[in-house]
């Protein structure tokens, strides 16, 4: 095998994701949403914001409004919030970054094997998640990253 096979094109019928872990749950994100990924960053909290966003940081000059999504799922409160992990994404030309507890792999999926959000998963669960992909006797969650970000429902 050369080196040129090891790795295939990603076609239509697969889909990449980043796995992301929050109070041991894991989620994925499309990596096309993806700008970056960065460890803990010095966030400036902004008053009479809604209680999911832990405040804003400045991102090479521009400013980012951090999402707990701890918050935001309804998850208890993480005690080791220094060890969070930022998943910058874009969002209607602004950036918002994911506070998430772990980064994991990049996973490349057969679209095949997607389903529909099951109605047993958590209601705020639900509104959030595009589907999901089970694996190896875990499921992964795909998030939906404009639902996520949409707290005019609320």
């Amino acid at each position: 095998m050369t080196a040129d096979a090891t790795i295939s094109p990603i076609d239509d019928t697969q889909e990449e994701l980043l796995t992301v872990f929050i109070a041991g749950q894991q989620f994925g994100i499309s990596i096309l949403q993806i700008q970056d990924v960065l460890r803990t960053q010095r966030i400036t909290p902004v008053p009479l914001s809604s209680p999911e966003i832990e405040g804003a940081l400045n991102l090479r000059g521009r400013i980012v409004t951090a999402i707990d999504v701890r918050k935001r799922l309804r998850l208890p409160k993480n005690d080791n919030a220094h060890e969070r992990m930022n998943v910058v994404v874009e969002h209607d030309g602004e950036l918002f970054s994911l506070l998430i507890d772990k980064v994991g792999d990049v996973l490349r999926l057969d679209k095949a094997l997607f389903d529909k959000v099951p109605q047993t998963l958590d209601a705020v669960w639900r509104e959030v998640a595009l589907g999901i992909y089970r694996l190896d006797g875990n499921l992964l969650i795909v998030l939906d990253v404009s639902k996520l970000l949409n707290f005019d429902e609320e």
